[in-house]
């Protein structure tokens, strides 16, 4: 299956291998599985661990089923018991750092959303010997926060990904939509969008309220004629993007960041020009793997650089490979 990878500095896409077993978002979209009922086979025999996975997710947002499987997989291989905690609220996913830390665990794995609200406890974090991960946001200030690694995507060049490939199609008047004003890497992405398409317009949404979203961004649409895409930061978003696209009776067509079964499903049925995807399940399997390997023999993923996950354009061109996947419950 071919796939598109951004480096740092390019602007071409370049094609990439598919992974095997590859913004944005409190609580994920299920309640939390034991921790070995990802993966089959014989866990590692060293000593077990515990390592609190710490994310900034919105109630029912499914990107983090997807992380929270790669996380159990690679925790039934590494003998690792999961602690999984997430809350939207900065101040209140830095008050689920300190628990863990309280609770003397073996490593944290988080998100850095909100590096201002994070940073003195990331810190007390590292003072008191816990190792540190960092994945999904953050890549960009994981090293000063403490974090021996980060897994993601760059959000910049993941934006400029979703530019570059509308300005080629000669979309001019992108409406950029982010559910959470002021999250570091979702003013990422609109701003990567901008860069290539000068044109590009920020709508500003309240992601926790679905209902809100496809009422504002229906406003919008209605009064933005000239507009001639509209794009989702997360896959939840976007599906209620495309319900306003029907409500405002427009033309506009829709293009998405990161992916889940249903807006595959409507990348495949051609409601959805395309989307960006990180890989999430990538993403939670390698920040658990990495601490178990840094507990083992003292090993750094990536030395000091952030390692990447993405990002990987799915289309009409490749959805039929990662529907396979998606149907797995992998991508």
């Amino acid at each position: 299956m071919a796939k598109f990878n951004w480096r740092r500095g390019a602007v071409a896409l370049a094609v990439v291998p598919l992974l095997a077993l590859a913004a944005c978002s409190s609580g994920g979209g299920k309640p939390a599985d034991t921790a070995n009922a990802a993966g089959g086979g014989q866990a590692a025999s060293t000593p077990r661990i515990k390592v609190a996975l710490i994310t900034h997710a919105e109630a029912g947002d499914t990107f983090w089923d997807i992380v929270r499987k790669g996380a159990e997989a690679a925790a039934a291989k590494d003998n690792v018991e999961v602690l999984y905690t997430s809350d939207a609220d900065a101040g209140r996913q830095s008050q689920l750092v300190q628990q863990a830390i309280d609770q003397k665990v073996d490593g944290i794995a988080v998100t850095i959303a909100n590096p201002g609200a994070m940073k003195d406890v990331l810190k007390k974090a590292t003072d008191a010997g816990v190792p540190v991960v960092s994945f999904n946001a953050g890549g960009d200030v994981s090293a000063q926060m403490g974090a021996f690694t980060h897994f993601g995507s760059n959000e910049t060049l993941a934006g400029e990904a979703v530019g570059a490939k509308l300005a080629d199609q000669g979309y001019k008047h992108p409406i950029c939509v982010i559910q959470s004003q002021g999250q570091v890497q979702l003013e990422q992405r609109c701003a990567g969008v901008k860069t290539k398409v000068p044109g590009t317009e920020i709508l500003y949404v309240n992601g926790a309220d679905m209902t809100a979203v496809q009422s504002t961004a229906t406003a919008k649409l209605q009064a933005s004629k000239d507009a001639d895409v509209i794009i989702g930061l997360g896959a939840p978003i976007t599906l209620t993007v495309i319900k306003a696209v029907a409500d405002a009776n427009s033309p506009i067509k829709v293009a998405s960041f990161d992916l889940n079964p249903a807006l595959a499903q409507a990348i495949n049925d051609g409601k959805v020009l395309f989307t960006v995807d990180q890989q999430p399940w990538l993403q939670g399997y390698m920040s658990i793997d990495a601490i178990w390997q840094n507990k083992l023999g003292g090993f750094k993923i990536g030395g000091g650089q952030p390692v990447l996950t993405g990002p990987t354009i799915v289309d009409k061109s490749n959805i039929s490979d990662v529907l396979k996947f998606v149907q797995q419950g992998i991508r």
